[in-house]
């Protein structure tokens, strides 16, 4: 299997442990189904999106990629490079949600 794959595969057996894990806190079947339903959303966002658009500067991130622009060694290269105004923008929606659902869990 891919790596891709098999982070994927993590990533959603951790989020069946942290989906029993509500489910025996709060007793509550709506919050489990909301935590799974945000829980997916999270992890198809880092997995899902076309990494080869968004593998640029957050400016080239609306201009159209030509075949030209995928090579071998882009395929080859590491997937996830860094950027300082991407990782601002998904530390801030995925902290903001992260936020929004333990505001949601703790309420009775």
């Amino acid at each position: 299997m891919r790596n891709v794959e098999k982070n994927f595969q993590l990533s959603v057996a951790c989020l069946a442990i942290v989906i029993v894990l509500i489910g025996l806190y709060t007793q509550s079947l709506n919050k489990m189904i909301v935590t799974y339903v945000i829980g997916m959303l999270g992890i198809l966002g880092v997995f899902l999106p076309d990494w080869e658009s968004f593998d640029q500067s957050v400016s080239q991130w609306c201009t159209p990629l030509k075949v030209d622009d995928f090579t071998v060694e882009s395929c080859r290269s590491v997937r996830f490079r860094f950027y300082p105004v991407r990782m601002a923008i998904f530390m801030i929606v995925y902290g903001f949600g992260l936020y929004k659902w333990c505001i949601f869990i703790s309420a009775q």
